[in-house]
């Protein structure tokens, strides 16, 4: 409802300003003409009708014209799907905090050193992207940190939304493994350390199940 309320008036106030402009163009126009008709007595009041119904069937075009723009904004479809890449992740702890964990956490097992007391777990969400109608968007990033003082433990994990069908046990969500520095890790053999249901031996799925009431996150 409120995004039809922004719409609204976005288109309101749009359209106000095309006919305060139209209007300021027939006013010039038809001081030109009484000026013109002042002076040359050429003018004739049919001459000057014809050139207020120009004026008109403009103003209806550039209205027409404003509509449609107007339907391709609104209608832009959402994306069907996100694929990450090398630099979707850098700089993610610049983005929105938006939890932080201390100490043993039992939703997490031993993954992502759960069992360990003086694990901290920063996790990141880019633009503080929220659920929206209980589920997030296609594109939603988040990234999750993993540190210690010992420095025995320095981890870093991402989930993107995918969409278009990948990974649909676990809510079209992508598993990551991540560099210090944001980029995607990678293997001995150069490969991307990326993949879904069966992504870690299905350990990354198999965890987040019991968050699907959260859409598979376990921070908000």
């Amino acid at each position: 409802m409120l995004l039809l309320i922004s719409i609204s008036n976005k288109l309101y106030f749009k359209y106000i300003g095309i006919f305060q402009k139209v209007l300021i163009f027939i006013y010039k126009l038809r001081k030109i003409a009484v000026t013109r008709n002042f002076r040359t007595k050429k003018l004739t009041m049919k001459n000057s009708t014809t050139l207020f119904m120009l004026c008109m069937i403009l103003a209806g075009a550039m209205v027409i014209q404003a509509c449609k723009d107007d339907d391709e904004e609104t209608n832009t479809p959402a994306p069907q799907e996100f694929v990450a890449n090398s630099t979707t992740f850098q700089d993610f702890e610049n983005w929105s905090l938006d939890a932080v964990n201390a100490g043993p956490s039992p939703s997490l097992g031993s993954g992502h050193a759960g069992n360990d007391s003086t694990v901290t777990r920063n996790v990141y969400f880019k633009n503080g992207q929220d659920r929206v109608n209980g589920t997030y968007p296609i594109g939603t990033i988040i990234a999750k940190r993993s540190t210690n003082p010992a420095g025995t433990v320095d981890e870093i994990v991402g989930m993107a939304k995918r969409g278009n069908g990948f990974n649909t046990a676990a809510g079209n969500w992508e598993w990551f493994m991540l560099n210090v520095n944001g980029t995607i890790a990678v293997d001995s053999t150069g490969t991307e350390l990326r993949g879904g249901a069966n992504f870690m031996g299905g350990s990354c799925n198999g965890c987040h199940a019991s968050a699907s009431a959260n859409d598979f996150t376990f921070s908000k």
